[in-house]
C-alpha cells in the first residue's frame, strides 16, 4: 500500500531537527504534573520516536525536576538532553548540577516582557545580562539555545540585535518564541527570512495555538529557513497548547517534502503514552492521533472506500502506526455491512440485507454508538442464526467498603469449563473486570482498549449504557451493557465482546 496518495510540493530537502518540550511545556498544562518516573518513560518513548532534544524540564523549578533531568541525563539515550533555564547564573548552575547536554535559556524582548519581569530596567540590560548569561553557560559546558521570548510582539530590530549578540558570546542556537501566539503563516515567514538574513546561527521557532496556528505558523517558519522547530506530543502547552508534534512532521513530510528523524509509524503509540501519563484525553477529531482520523461510517464514503483506500484518506493510517475502522451508525452502507457479514461468513438476501440495514440505521437515529455486538446481533437475528455463547457468566459477588480494596468473584463457562477466580481492584467494576481476565487468561490474552459509560436516563436508578472496546491479537471489538447497576452493564459488555472475540 502507497503511503501517501497526493503529490508533494518539495521545498527543500534538508533535514529538521525537533525540540520536544513535552516535559517541559507540555507539562505546564493545567492540571498536568508527571512524576520523575513518569517523565523518564516519556522521555524514553520520545527518544525511540526519533526526536533530536528533549527539553526535560526546569532544573531550578523543584527537585522533582531536578531529578527527572539528571536520571533522563542517566539513560544514555541517543537525544540531546535539555533543561529550561532564564538568564539566570541559578538556573544555569541546576542545569549543569542536573548534567543537562544543554539549556534552553530565554531573554524577554517584548516591551511588556522585559517591564514585567526586569521593571524599570531598559533593553540594553537584557543584552548584558543575556550574554553574561551565555559566557557563563558556555563556561559549565553546556550546549545554549537562546531564545527571544514573546519575540513575536516585540520590535523585530531588537530581536535581532539581541541574536547577534548571543552569537558574539558564542551562543550554539537561537530561538524565535511566539509565546502567546499571534503570527500569521505570513508574517513568520516574513520574520524568519529576516531574522536568516542577519543571524547565521541556526535557528528555532516556537509556537503556541492561541490562535489554532501553531501547525501552520511553524511549518511557514521552516518554509522560510529554520532549521529547527519546538512542539509537544498531542499538543499539550500552556492554554491552547503547543504546536503538536504529529501534525507538523506528517505535513512537512507529505505536503512540502521537508525530512525529520521522526520513526512516524511510533507517532500513535507514543501520543497515547502521553495522553494516559497526562491524563488530558486527546480529542477525538484531531488530526493523526485523535480516535476518529482513520475511522470510517458514512456508506456513501465507506463503499469508496472498499474500492480504493485513497478515496477518503491522504495517508495509510499505518503510516503513523494506526489502522484504519470501519463503524456502523445511521450512515451505514451496504459495503460496510457486507463486509462484516463476510467476516462472520454470513450471506443475507436482498429483502434481509435492507432489514439488517434499517435495524442499524434505527440504533443511530436513536443517537446511540453502534457496537460491533448490536450489529452481530441483529445480522444473526434478521438471518435466523442461533449462535452458541463460547463465554457465560453464571455468578458475580462484589465486596466493597470503606477501608477495604473492592474484591470481584466471578463464575464462568468457557467452552463448557467451568473457571472461578476473584480480583482486587481500584473500584468495584475494575475488580469485575480483572476478576473475569483471570478466568480467560489460559484461553485467550484480551486487552481493554477502552471504556465508555453514559447515563440514559436521569436519578439513582438510571438506566447506564457501558460501551467497551476489546483486543485480540489484531482484532478489536465494541460491546453494549445496558443496565442499571454499572457493574452489571459494564460486565455484560465484556462478556459480549468476549464472545465476539472467541
Amino acid at each position: 500500500m502507497p503511503k501517501f496518495f497526493y503529490p508533494v510540493v518539495i521545498c527543500k530537502t534538508v533535514q529538521v531537527k525537533i525540540l520536544d518540550t513535552t516535559l517541559r511545556d507540555g507539562e505546564q498544562t493545567p492540571g498536568v504534573s508527571l512524576s520523575v518516573e513518569q517523565k523518564v518513560m516519556i522521555a524514553e518513548a520520545l527518544d525511540n520516536l526519533g526526536v533530536d532534544i528533549i527539553e526535560a524540564g526546569t532544573a531550578i523549578a523543584s527537585e522533582g525536576d531536578f531529578q527527572a533531568i539528571k536520571e533522563i541525563s542517566q539513560r544514555g539515550l541517543n537525544a540531546e538532553i535539555c533543561s529550561f533555564a532564564r538568564i539566570k547564573k541559578e538556573d544555569i548552575d541546576a542545569a549543569a548540577d542536573a548534567n543537562a547536554d544543554s539549556i534552553f535559556m530565554v531573554a524577554p524582548s517584548s516591551d511588556i516582557h522585559i517591564n514585567a519581569k526586569f521593571p524599570g530596567k531598559s533593553k540594553e540590560y537584557v543584552i548584558e545580562k543575556s550574554i553574561e548569561a551565555i559566557e557563563y553557560a558556555k563556561e559549565r559546558g553546556l550546549i545554549v539555545e537562546f531564545g527571544a521570548e514573546d519575540a513575536s510582539r516585540a520590535d523585530l530590530n531588537f530581536v535581532i540585535e539581541l541574536f547577534k549578540r548571543a552569537q558574539e558570546a558564542k551562543a550554539d542556537r537561537i530561538t524565535f518564541a511566539d509565546t502567546v501566539g499571534v503570527l500569521s503563516p505570513e508574517k513568520m515567514e516574513e520574520t524568519v527570512r529576516k531574522i536568516k538574513a542577519e543571524v547565521k546561527l541556526p535557528l528555532a521557532i516556537h509556537c503556541h495555538d492561541d490562535f489554532g496556528l501553531a501547525t501552520a505558523n511553524t511549518i511557514f517558519g521552516i518554509k522560510a529557513g529554520a532549521e529547527e522547530f519546538h512542539g509537544t506530543v498531542n499538543g499539550l502547552g500552556e492554554r491552547a497548547g503547543n504546536a503538536a508534534i504529529e501534525e507538523v512532521v506528517i505535513a512537512l513530510e507529505y505536503l512540502y517534502g521537508i525530512k525529520t528523524k521522526i520513526r512516524k509509524e511510533k507517532l500513535y503509540n507514543t501520543s497515547k503514552l502521553v495522553e494516559k501519563l497526562s491524563r488530558v484525553v486527546v480529542p477525538p477529531n484531531k488530526p493523526i492521533v485523535g480516535d476518529n482520523a482513520f475511522t470510517h461510517e458514512s456508506g456513501i464514503h465507506t463503499s469508496a472506500l472498499f474500492r480504493d483506500f485513497k478515496s477518503y484518506e491522504p495517508i495509510s493510517p499505518e503510516v503513523v502506526g494506526r489502522k484504519r475502522v470501519i463503524v456502523l451508525g445511521k450512515h451505514a452502507g451496504r459495503a460496510s455491512v457486507e463486509a462484516i457479514m463476510n467476516e462472520l461468513g454470513y450471506k443475507a438476501t436482498p429483502e434481509q440485507m435492507k432489514e439488517i440495514l434499517a435495524r442499524i440505521k434505527e440504533i443511530g437515529d436513536k443517537g446511540k454508538r453502534v457496537t460491533d455486538a448490536d450489529v452481530r446481533t441483529i445480522i444473526e437475528t434478521v438471518l435466523q442464526i442461533k449462535r452458541e455463547k463460547k463465554v457465560k457468566l453464571e455468578d458475580l459477588a462484589i465486596f466493597s467498603g470503606k477501608n477495604v480494596m473492592p474484591m470481584a468473584s466471578v463464575k464462568l463457562r468457557i467452552n463448557g469449563q467451568e473457571r472461578i477466580e476473584a480480583a482486587v481492584g481500584l473500584g468495584p467494576v475494575d475488580a469485575a473486570i480483572n476478576a473475569i481476565r483471570r478466568a480467560i487468561k489460559e484461553f485467550a490474552d484480551i486487552k481493554l482498549v477502552s471504556y465508555h459509560v453514559d447515563a440514559i436516563t436521569g436519578g439513582t436508578d438510571a438506566l447506564v449504557d457501558v460501551v467497551v472496546q476489546l483486543k485480540k491479537d489484531n482484532k478489536i471489538v465494541t460491546a453494549r451493557g445496558a443496565r442499571t447497576d454499572i457493574i452489571m452493564a459494564s460486565v455484560e459488555a465484556f462478556i459480549e465482546g468476549l464472545n465476539m472475540l472467541f
